[in-house]
């Protein structure tokens, strides 16, 4: 029998804040020291009173409104009761019944085409402490504990690991491109619960749902998808059941393993927060975070397409993040007498490279190599100052430096050597030293003269007019 999955997905993403969901405490603690960041309310003392965060609200919506979601006029925190040593006060102040944002959805692009994926809800709560198990004791550290969270939770729509990838890369980028996650995925400031079951093809009643839970990269979700789903299709096909229950990912051995039966939502015994009050939400108040949304990536992806005439695939790679399409505007404005395909070939290209091999993030070089130095690159090879090959030198050391394109090739002696009486001599030269290629031209063989032209452009260290050489080249050989 052949079998699909029917996959939904939970994110769980930090809200990028000052301060704590509920409390004045940092939450910054990514570099502290553990339990440093705390207070009586983060620590579920007796007697604390929360606070609500208004920036995290405004986030929350913006969001929402990015999702495509509907924003609920009146909403407010419920207590979600559970015993778990990360959060002091034993229970979770959560959305789960009265979420700020519902049905709304996203698009992704898979190898059959785009694919909408429904939004069911995304809520507001609070992130619990840390975790970290060590000869045989358990320590936990509450700095974590109260920082703001969202979570996102789909509809069943995605059916192959694949597509929950690309659905979790894609919320990636829209919540770092918005500005209400940092994207950070080693650091645990975001991570995803997945919920699956398969069913006989065809078929529309839902298998016995397992989850799994907290992974914390897109790799780890393609790969515990893979597995579990071909363990449930080898427990069914083998006659027996699924059981209803949630299980861990052990990246090291490329397993799910079971933790504890799935609970329900009367197992958590929510009721409202009697600390919080609720939340009454203005139309005006909602359509100022519209307002805030900067353009949307799939939005500026077909706007490169359109106005700048770029390929689909270019388009997607420079939206890939908001300061990537930041800067190539902001190149192509410096650089308005050059197409804009050659600003992003060598954004793509080159930059591209340097970032990778260095490590570095473009928001940290953009302030070094400036967007309008690719203006005074592309003009240096407009006026044939400097060579393709040149070109490419100089633009490292520039990224390298932050020193300006024409600064370094005038520092460096490297513009283009033009004059045909001095190119003609290093053609000269070239041909004396290779007559077995000079030979093999005058059989035929035309790769010969390309040997040669790389010669001079040796001979000149890259610096010779390559089709200058080349004219010379053919004058001293078909004398």
């Amino acid at each position: 029998m052949e079998y699909e999955a029917v996959i939904g997905l939970e994110v769980h993403a930090q809200i990028l804040t000052e301060s704590k969901m509920f409390c004045g405490c940092s939450a910054d603690y990514a570099n502290a020291a553990p339990n440093t960041h705390t207070c009586p309310v983060c620590l579920g003392l007796p007697g604390a009173l929360p606070v609500l965060n208004q920036r995290a609200v405004e986030l929350m919506a913006m969001t929402g409104r990015a999702l495509n979601c509907r924003i609920n006029h009146d909403t407010y925190f419920d207590r979600k009761n559970y015993f778990y040593v990360d959060l002091p006060s034993s229970y979770q102040r959560s959305q789960y019944q009265h979420p700020l944002c519902v049905a709304g959805w996203v698009e992704i692009e898979t190898a059959q085409g785009a694919r909408r994926i429904g939004i069911t809800r995304a809520h507001m709560e609070e992130d619990t402490g840390k975790l970290t198990h060590v000869d045989g004791a358990s320590l936990v550290d509450y700095n974590r504990s109260g920082v703001p969270l969202l979570e996102i939770v789909s509809e069943p729509d995605l059916r192959t690991p694949e597509e929950a990838r690309l659905y979790c890369a894609k919320m990636r980028q829209l919540l770092v491109w918005i500005g209400v996650n940092s994207g950070n995925l080693e650091e645990g400031a975001m991570r995803f619960d997945v919920n699956v079951s398969v069913r006989p093809k065809g078929s529309s009643k839902l298998g016995a749902k397992v989850e799994i839970k907290n992974l914390n990269s897109l790799r780890s979700v393609e790969r515990a998808l893979q597995y579990e789903i071909k363990r449930q299709i080898e427990v069914l096909s083998a006659g027996g059941t699924i059981v209803q229950e949630t299980r861990g990912w052990d990246e090291d051995r490329g397993v799910t393993l079971s933790q504890r039966s799935k609970e329900y939502a009367h197992d958590y015994r929510y009721f409202p927060d009697p600390d919080l009050p609720p939340l009454a939400l203005s139309d005006a108040w909602i359509a100022e975070r519209d307002a805030a949304l900067p353009e949307l990536p799939d939005a500026r992806r077909r706007r490169f397409e359109q106005q700048y005439g770029l390929p689909a695939q270019d388009a997607a790679l420079l939206t890939s993040e908001r300061v990537v399409a930041d800067y190539f505007e902001a190149a192509v404005a410096a650089a308005a007498q050059h197409a804009p395909k050659q600003v992003a070939n060598w954004i793509i290209g080159e930059l591209f490279r340097l970032l990778n091999d260095s490590g570095e993030a473009l928001s940290a070089v953009a302030t070094r190599l400036r967007p309008e130095y690719i203006r005074e690159l592309l003009d240096l090879l407009r006026e044939g100052a400097i060579t393709g090959t040149t070109a490419k030198q100089v633009f490292e050391e520039s990224f390298r430096s932050g020193q300006s394109p024409a600064a370094i090739v005038d520092a460096r002696g490297l513009r283009q050597i033009s004059d045909s009486d001095a190119v003609r001599a290093l053609a000269q030269q070239a041909v004396e030293a290779n007559p077995k290629v000079v030979n093999d031209y005058r059989s035929g063989k035309s790769a010969a003269l390309k040997f040669l032209v790389g010669q001079v452009m040796r001979l000149s260290k890259g610096q010779a007019n390559p089709q200058l050489a080349e004219q010379a080249l053919r004058d001293i050989l078909d004398r």
